[in-house]
């Protein structure tokens, strides 16, 4: 047997109310609209999707669900977003691992993660041995 081959993804949130929580994605966050259909939108999520679509039930989210958005710059993130009502959840910090992260959370208490990666994080500078480097 084959692996199971994955054509597209998506993230699905079932808000509370629905056109709260459409609106927030939107016109706060801003994210792009993929598709909209009766009953919900598909937002682009960088290299993926984010379906907000029919209408959950009273119970609050998993604190284990989050959603990660990397950004270029999370502090004039945090800044743009507090300028359109949004209270952080915590404020940007340097993490042990080092990315800069800091955590809000949509209308129905969904923790999103802002991290950003800095120019001298290991995911963006090669940090192999120049010998390694140039045989390649």
């Amino acid at each position: 047997m084959s692996g199971m081959e994955v054509l597209s993804s998506r993230i699905l949130i079932r808000p509370r109310d629905p056109r709260r929580a459409t609106a927030f994605y939107r016109d706060v966050l801003g994210l792009a609209v993929f598709r909209e259909f009766p009953g919900g939108t598909v937002f682009f999520l960088g290299q993926g999707l984010l379906e907000v679509s029919g209408h959950g039930e009273g119970e609050p989210p998993s604190s284990h669900t989050m959603i990660y958005l990397q950004v270029r710059e999370v502090r004039a993130a945090f800044a743009e977003l507090a300028e359109r009502g949004v209270t952080a959840l915590r404020e940007p910090q340097r993490e042990p691992w080092g990315t800069v992260e800091g955590w809000i959370a949509d209308p129905d208490g969904v923790r999103i993660v802002l991290v950003e990666i800095p120019a001298d994080h290991p995911l963006r500078v090669d940090v192999r041995p120049p010998s390694e480097v140039s045989s390649v």
